[in-house]
């Protein structure tokens, strides 16, 4: 039987994670361990928690707000499977997510971790299969893959943002490719006019020649910045 720790870092986001574990809990493939790190949240996550800490199902641990990053590696760090998963809190899993995931990584043994197309909303991302250039050129791997854990880098906290691109970069490097399961395996839930982890702007606006015109918008800005961020430190 796979050891799959499933590990969620959440920050202000009771109205989705009871969704979120929900959907954890009814995987056809369980769990072996489903791990919660709340980053300093303020607002009803602990009580919504509350009664899947009490079935003994969820492990839940709080820490001061650190930002995503080290929640994801202190979760980590807590984690005794095989396998592991992240997932953000505002993301629901189709119920046989984890036996599609750990199927693919068993029937290719040399990749490094299974990834899958999703939703975001309304929002359809097909995803691609594996492609090493084009991984180089873009991100097109949501942070919610199945991982090994013997080959898992750990995120770098220094890093703000495309911080699953960074993994899946520095997985490359260490001549670990990913395999592509090609289904819509999760959606993430509409952050309900407030910014989560999970966020989305349409695409087109990051091909619009912004210097031409003068202006940019301030995301478009933040994107940039960060996107040069990686592309620096990976030689891109």
């Amino acid at each position: 039987m796979s050891r799959v720790s499933v590990i969620i870092p959440t920050y202000q986001h009771a109205i989705t994670i009871k969704r979120c574990l929900d959907a954890v809990l009814r995987q056809t493939l369980a769990p072996s361990e489903v791990i919660v790190i709340d980053d300093g949240s303020t607002d009803e996550t602990r009580r919504v928690v509350e009664p899947f800490i009490s079935q003994g199902t969820v492990r839940y641990l709080f820490q001061e707000n650190r930002g995503s990053n080290p929640a994801r590696n202190r979760g980590f760090r807590e984690s005794s499977g095989e396998y592991v998963i992240f997932l953000d809190a505002d993301v629901v899993m189709r119920k046989d997510m984890l036996a599609k995931l750990v199927q693919a990584l068993h029937d290719h043994p040399q990749a490094g971790f299974a990834y899958s197309g999703f939703r975001f909303g309304w929002k359809r991302f097909s995803g691609f299969p594996f492609n090493a250039d084009r991984l180089r050129r873009m991100n097109f791997i949501h942070t919610s893959a199945l991982i090994r854990s013997d080959g898992f880098p750990g995120f770098d906290e220094a890093i703000k943002r495309f911080q699953d691109w960074d993994v899946w970069l520095t997985l490359l490097k260490e001549g670990k490719e990913g395999v592509f399961v090609d289904e819509e395996l999760f959606r993430v839930l509409l952050p309900h006019g407030r910014a989560g982890i999970s966020s989305w702007r349409p695409s087109f606006l990051y091909g619009i020649s912004w210097s031409i015109l003068g202006w940019r918008p301030p995301s478009v800005r933040r994107y940039e910045e960060a996107r040069d961020v990686i592309r620096k430190k990976h030689h891109l």
